[in-house]
């Protein structure tokens, strides 16, 4: 049986996102058993949760289902007391269909869904209102990945054509990007301005790039919020320098910020 926890883990580590290659850092997981052993290493750091994405033979990020069950009945077995989360992302390569068909063949117990990308049309089909059903009454744990705060009024759409609950949802709050857009952490009480306009009692997390991480993790904080690091949104530690391993990042942002 997998854990589920009620909450959002206040630390969960995405150690290796959709991009970041060997090349990038020796310690970048890219293997099944890499994102495990990872896995086990930030747990014990402080990690309650896990958010990993698979790699082909060639390293490059995939969404398969076999690939997922595989890795999930491993990390079950190594580290059961973590929540773990299985991505949707797109990356330029998959449809809203092919992501809709991942989720319903896995039925993990966490998994991350970019609303604009599983709904670009951002009005919900009856698809869209049936996968969320059904992961909802399943027992999966969706934390909604919100890139502008204007993403939220479609989810909160979502969860009202769906009739699934506004309180408690679980969101990713991602500020910056990958590709240098400056992580802005004004840009966090936006969120929360628009999550009280729609009435929706979030549990929330913010991931954030770059140097500007760190102050955006302690706005976070600070806010009432959760936070996510680790090798997809940025390598630096708060002095500025690579951090030698996923683990050591956890374990330093934790004490920094206190949460235990």
């Amino acid at each position: 049986m997998f854990f589920k926890p009620n909450k959002l883990p206040k630390l969960m580590v995405a150690p290796n996102g959709a991009r970041p290659m060997k090349k990038d850092h020796p310690l970048v997981p890219v293997t099944i058993d890499e994102i495990v052993e990872t896995a086990k290493a930030c747990f014990a750091a402080g990690a309650g949760g896990v958010h990993f994405h698979l790699r082909d033979n060639n390293g490059q990020h995939i969404l398969d289902s076999d690939m997922c069950l595989k890795a999930l009945e491993k990390l079950q077995k190594n580290v059961p007391e973590m929540h773990l989360q299985i991505t949707t992302e797109a990356v330029g390569r998959y449809s809203p269909d092919t992501m809709r068909k991942l989720a319903y063949e896995v039925s993990p117990p966490g998994i991350s869904i970019g609303i604009k990308e599983m709904i670009p049309s951002r009005i919900p089909t009856d698809e869209d209102i049936k996968l969320y059903k059904s992961l909802t009454e399943s027992g999966t744990k969706i934390q909604h990945i919100c890139y502008e705060p204007e993403d939220i009024d479609l989810l909160s759409d979502l969860l009202e054509k769906s009739n699934i609950s506004k309180d408690g949802t679980w969101c990713l709050f991602v500020i910056g990007h990958y590709s240098g857009k400056i992580s802005d952490p004004k840009k966090i009480p936006l969120f929360i301005k628009k999550l009280k306009s729609r009435n929706l009692n979030a549990d929330w997390a913010v991931c954030a790039f770059g140097k500007e991480e760190v102050v955006c993790l302690e706005v976070a904080t600070k806010l009432g919020g959760k936070i996510r690091v680790g090798f997809e949104n940025s390598m630096l530690l708060p002095n500025g320098e690579i951090s030698p391993s996923n683990e050591y990042k956890v374990k330093t942002i934790n004490k920094l910020l206190n949460l235990n």
